[in-house]
């Protein structure tokens, strides 16, 4: 038994690489649209294909997914086979005006299924109805990696098959997947290619004094993950984490890793300035049932790890945004045994977009709507 409709992706692919189809990788922004648009990348070029362009949104910008403006933007390759890795599932409207256009699209997901399906050709994501595959909590890499095994077959060599899985682990942990079953194999496999790895993107780090030095294998991983994290869309919507892990001049490599690391610790004391004024907030209404807060200073990258740590401060769902002229984007945490996609659902006539896990998820929504979401979210959870 395979994940559903892999097989038919992995048929479509092929037909595209045969016929010399325009390709076109459409990455979410995270370590795990990354390392899912670099394992599709290097898949297709083993098999004697080409991609035409590689497109990651901007999040500050343009928020989480796909978005129309990215659309837009990729018109002038059209007619062309756009695959979305790691988003797409709850993209309706944009996924209407991508066929439109003229793309067919094929969607690698793993978030949960809303309540319909988007008007994709190809659809693969274990959580929609149908899926009999055994497993599925797998981060979207590891979704990829199992379709590069189909595509390649006997031309996925030793090496390369270490060399994604290195990939495959880091997302997984980044995305805080359970390490069971087969994410578990992914995880022990990656870790142990990972020291000896050929990429000089993932070489560097253990050149740098400041990682090779942390006590164990977990750490330098940790401290791996959220350097990649750190990483923003340049002007042509390529990532740096994807420039970095992409690098083939160890030099390169090592510029761009210093670079990004810089990034990660201006980073942290964002987060942590973040954090102090979301507490502050907290204590001035702490019978509040959830934590609602937004500013036009907090940057949207940064909504979801501040997310986090006050989730698991104070133990409610935490509901954080970015506040925008007329739009705020947003990142939602649950405590656990709560489900954010189910309560954005329940309000889901007020939202523009929204998606993700139960535990961690986000959304796009109108400010004049803000109020009003605040209000059902509480009718939600005073329910349940």
């Amino acid at each position: 038994m395979e994940i559903k409709n892999l097989k038919k992706a992995a048929e479509r692919i092929k037909k595209a690489v045969k016929n010399k189809e325009k390709i076109i990788l459409y990455g979410d922004a995270d370590l795990d649209g990354v390392s899912s648009v670099i394992i599709l990348k290097e898949t297709i070029k083993n098999l004697g294909g080409e991609v035409s362009a590689i497109h990651f949104p901007d999040r500050e910008r343009e928020g989480y997914g796909i978005n129309k403006e990215a659309i837009n933007y990729l018109k002038n390759k059209v007619p062309a086979l756009l695959i979305a890795l790691d988003c797409g599932i709850g993209n309706f409207e944009e996924i209407k005006l991508a066929k439109k256009l003229g793309f067919e699209v094929i969607i690698i997901d793993h978030h949960e299924i809303l309540e319909k399906l988007p008007e994709a050709s190809v659809i693969v994501d274990p959580k929609q109805n149908g899926d009999k595959y055994h497993f599925k909590e797998f981060a979207a890499a590891g979704i990829v990696f199992k379709l590069s095994q189909l595509l390649l077959g006997k031309k996925l060599s030793g090496s390369l098959r270490s060399n994604f899985l290195e990939l495959t682990a880091l997302a997984t942990i980044s995305d805080m997947m359970p390490a069971v079953k087969e994410n578990k194999i992914f995880i022990d496999q990656g870790l142990k290619s990972l020291e000896k790895t050929f990429r000089p993107g993932l070489k560097i780090f253990w050149q740098i004094n400041s990682i090779k030095n942390y006590g164990s294998l977990r750490q330098i991983v940790q401290r791996i993950i959220s350097t990649l994290n750190a990483s923003d869309a340049d002007e042509g919507h390529l990532n740096e984490s994807y420039l970095l892990l992409t690098e083939t001049c160890e030099e390169k490599a090592k510029r761009l890793a210093i670079n990004l690391l810089e990034k990660s610790y201006q980073r942290q004391l964002r987060i942590r300035e973040i954090t102090a004024q979301v507490e502050e907030r907290i204590l001035e209404k702490p019978k509040e049932l959830i934590v609602f807060e937004g500013d036009p200073s907090w940057a949207l990258i940064l909504a979801g790890p501040v997310a986090s740590r006050i989730c698991n401060r104070y133990k409610k769902p935490v509901f954080l945004f970015k506040k925008g002229e007329s739009e705020s984007s947003g990142a939602v945490r649950m405590p656990q045994g709560l489900d954010g996609v189910k309560a954005m659902i329940s309000c889901k006539s007020l939202l523009e977009t929204y998606g993700g896990h139960p535990p961690a998820a986000g959304f796009r929504i109108k400010n004049k709507n803000l109020e009003k979401f605040k209000k059902c979210l509480i009718k939600h959870f005073s329910s349940n």
